[in-house]
């Protein structure tokens, strides 16, 4: 089942999401002005996390290098400059390419919870999809956040203003120790 804002709001209190948004922001006022946002925040089933201007890193290409998952090498990535305008601050992500950026809210997913990320529709538009790894059940910390840029064109990226939604799906307590089924000892055996 799908959490709703109500469950969302109590848990925040309970230490689910710091710094906790009770409500989704769409601007902020200041003494002379009012700016628009990307939202963040509390929703109805959701809530809108945002990126920390702390960090953002792009992925670089260096000839005559892999990639490799299983042996990544921190070389690939390169840090880039938070700039900032009328509009807000923000990261450039260059056409084609492919970033890392850090949760501004810290989170503590309770043991009969799992999370996951969506993108949101407003960067999608823009050609950002963002990819992210579902919060499994008892994980704390910063989300990683990861995207990438579709499009042509630079795509700015606002810190501090909303860039996914996390989705809470309960289910019934799990035990973190997994089991192989038959299948993999087959496949394990065979090697």
């Amino acid at each position: 089942m799908i959490k709703n804002d109500t469950w969302i709001h109590k848990m925040a209190a309970n230490g689910l999401i710091h710094p906790f948004e009770p409500k989704l922001v769409r601007q902020i006022r200041s003494e002379n002005s009012t700016r628009h946002v990307i939202s963040y925040g509390l929703s109805s089933y959701g809530y809108d996390i945002r990126l920390s201007p702390a960090e953002f890193r792009i992925f670089r290409h260096i000839p005559g290098t892999v990639v490799d998952p299983k042996n990544f090498s921190p070389d690939n990535l390169e840090p880039t400059a938070l700039r900032a305008d009328t509009s807000g601050s923000y990261f450039i992500l260059p056409a084609h390419s492919y970033g890392l950026g850090v949760a501004l809210e810290r989170i503590q997913v309770p043991s009969n919870i799992s999370v996951i990320c969506i993108g949101k529709s407003t960067y999608a538009r823009c050609g950002i999809i963002a990819n992210l790894t579902p919060a499994e059940a008892g994980w704390r910390g910063h989300l990683t956040l990861e995207f990438s840029n579709s499009s042509s064109a630079d795509c700015r990226i606002y810190a501090s203003e909303g860039v996914v939604q996390l989705l809470f799906l309960k289910a019934n307590p799990v035990q973190l120790v997994t089991k192989p089924d038959r299948a993999s000892i087959r496949i394990s055996q065979r090697q």
